[in-house]
C-alpha cells in the first residue's frame, strides 16, 4: 500500500466536502492511497472494466447496493468499513455471483476524526483482499456537526453469475433440507454488547465475515442449490417467510437444531429479544434437496466460514406461505415477518 502525508487537520472539516483543496488531499490521502489500486489512481468520474474478462466468467451481471449506519462505528468482531465490504460482497454471493467490484460513498460529519477514517479504509481495504473484490471508485459528502451521526458508508457491488446457477428465492420445493453455516444471532448481540448501555459481560464476537469463498465451494460441489440467502436484518425468520411466500411453501424449523450460543441466548432472555429476528453478518440459509444435504453440510464444515454448518429444518407442502417452529417442549408456533424493530441501527 502506498503511503502519503498526513492531512493537516485531525479532524474532518466543511472544506473537505466543498470540492477543493482539501478535498483533493482528502481523497489522494486517504481514500485513494487506502484503496491504493489502478482503477482508482487515475482519478476518474467512474471505473473501466474490460467486458471480455467479464464475459468470461458468466454470462449475468449481478448488482446491488446498500448503506450502513451501525452504532456504534467499531464493534467486537468489526466495524462499519468491514460491515459494509462483507454486507455488499455477501449479498452478490448469494445469489450465485462472484463479487468482482465495489464502489464506496461516505457521509462523513463535521468534525469525525481522519485517524479514524484512516482506520476503517484500512479496514475496507484489508477485507476486499481477502474476499478478493476491488473498490474502484466513490464518493465523499461533508455534512454539518449534527447533520449525520459520525460516518455512514454506502457499498455498491458488481458480480458474475456463471451460466450454470440458478439460485432464487421462488425455488423452494417440498422435501428440501434447510442449512445454515453456524451460530444465529452472534451480530445483533455483539451491538448490544459494544454499546455499553446494559454493562453486559460478554465474549460474543459479530460473526462480520464474507461469505463468497465458502459459496464457491458449495456450489461448486452442489451446482443445484435451489435458494441461499444472507440472514441479516430481520434475522433468520425473516428470510424463511421470504422462501416460504414466494415459493408458496411451508417451513418447518426445530428448534433444538439451530446453533444458539448460550450467551447470545442469555441477552435475548435478559432483553426479551428473539434469536430468530437478530441480525447476522457472516450467516447464510441455503435450501438444497434432501438427497444432498448431508454432503453438502460436511463439504460446508471444511471451510473456515461454515465449520458449524447443520440442518435446522424442512420444506412441507402443507402451510404454504408460512414458518413453523417445532419447539423444545413439542409444540409449533408461527414465526412471522419481523414486525417492528427489535434493535435500532445494527447495521
Amino acid at each position: 500500500m502506498s503511503t502519503s502525508p498526513k492531512l493537516l487537520n485531525n479532524t474532518i472539516t466543511l472544506a473537505h466536502g466543498s470540492g477543493g483543496k482539501a478535498m483533493h488531499e482528502l481523497i489522494e490521502r486517504v481514500f485513494v492511497a487506502g484503496f491504493d489500486n489502478k482503477y482508482l489512481s487515475t482519478l476518474e468520474d467512474q471505473a473501466r472494466f474490460n467486458l471480455a474478462s467479464l464475459i468470461s466468467q458468466g454470462d449475468r451481471l449481478a448488482m446491488t447496493t446498500d448503506s450502513y449506519v451501525v452504532d456504534p462505528l467499531f464493534f467486537p468482531g468489526g466495524d462499519i468499513g468491514k460491515l459494509a465490504v462483507v454486507g455488499t460482497v455477501n449479498d452478490l454471493a448469494v445469489g450465485g455471483a462472484t463479487p468482482l467490484y465495489l464502489s464506496c460513498g461516505m457521509i462523513i460529519e463535521e468534525g469525525f476524526s481522519i485517524d479514524e477514517l484512516h482506520r476503517i479504509v484500512s479496514s475496507m481495504k484489508k477485507t476486499a483482499d481477502a474476499a478478493g473484490v476491488t473498490i474502484v471508485t466513490g464518493d465523499t459528502k461533508v455534512v454539518h456537526r449534527g447533520a449525520a451521526d459520525k460516518l455512514f458508508i454506502n457499498t455498491t457491488g458488481i458480480g458474475v453469475i456463471p451460466q450454470h446457477i440458478d439460485m432464487a428465492a421462488h425455488r423452494a420445493k417440498p422435501g428440501d433440507a434447510i442449512i445454515i453455516n453456524g451460530f444465529i444471532g452472534d451480530h445483533g448481540a455483539a451491538i448490544v454488547d459494544a454499546r455499553d448501555e446494559l454493562s453486559l459481560e460478554m465474549s460474543v464476537e459479530s460473526d462480520c465475515q464474507a461469505l463468497n469463498g465458502l459459496i464457491k465451494m458449495m456450489l461448486e460441489n452442489c451446482p443445484d442449490i435451489h435458494c441461499m440467502r444472507d440472514a441479516t436484518r430481520g434475522g433468520l425468520a425473516t428470510v424463511l417467510n421470504e422462501f416460504a411466500q414466494s415459493s408458496q411453501v411451508g417451513i418447518y424449523l426445530n428448534e433444538t437444531d439451530i446453533p444458539l450460543r448460550t450467551e447470545v441466548r442469555g441477552v435475548c432472555e435478559l432483553l426479551g429479544l428473539d434469536p430468530l429476528y437478530l441480525a447476522n453478518e457472516g450467516k447464510l440459509v441455503a435450501l438444497v434437496a434432501n438427497d444432498q444435504a448431508e454432503t453438502l453440510v460436511q463439504v460446508m464444515r471444511n471451510h473456515p466460514a461454515g465449520i458449524n454448518s447443520t440442518i435446522i429444518g424442512q420444506v412441507s407442502s402443507k402451510h404454504s406461505g408460512r414458518v413453523i417452529l417445532n419447539t423444545g417442549f413439542g409444540g409449533e408456533r408461527i414465526v412471522d415477518t419481523l414486525v417492528g424493530e427489535q434493535l435500532p441501527r445494527i447495521c
